[in-house]
């Protein structure tokens, strides 16, 4: 593991700002650790529609800065990060962290809980990303083997 860690703004500054401080800070993880990709948790929300806005702001910051970096984005739900670390999507945090420190050897669970949540999201976009990626590459050679097969 490179890197793992959580970016907080202060609740009390205005959401333009708080999104402004992101973006600065996503930035600098950017060009610290100069990722292949970006893998983000997929906005989904029934009950608190504060939260999925608000993690949908943030995650608006990350595509444009991916966007802007030139850097694939992936997206989970997180009932798919949730089945890919533990086996089920029905798993809660204590049981994806239990598996996150068994699956990367650590000692303990990163702190704040964010920050396993960000690791499990890493796990899942690479043993799942990866798959389809292969896959889709696998289908785009042989819909290109078809066309030249039937000229």
């Amino acid at each position: 593991m490179r890197g793992v860690g959580v970016i907080t703004t202060s609740k009390e500054l205005a959401l333009g700002h708080r999104l402004f401080e992101l973006e600065v800070s996503l930035t600098q993880w950017i060009e610290k650790f100069t990722p292949d990709v970006i893998a983000i948790e997929r906005v989904f929300s029934q009950l608190n529609v504060k939260t999925a806005m608000s993690t949908a702001q943030a995650a608006g910051v990350a595509l444009l800065l991916a966007a802007r970096s030139g850097i694939p984005v992936a997206m989970h739900t997180p009932t798919e990060v949730k089945a890919a670390v533990t086996g089920s999507g029905r798993a809660d945090k204590k049981q994806v962290a239990t598996m996150v420190v068994n699956i990367l050897k650590l000692d303990a669970a990163p702190k704040p809980v964010d920050s396993t949540d960000a690791l499990a999201l890493a796990i899942c976009h690479l043993w799942r990303g990866t798959g389809d990626n292969r896959i889709a590459e696998a289908l785009a050679k042989e819909k290109k083997r078809l066309k030249v097969s039937l000229k």
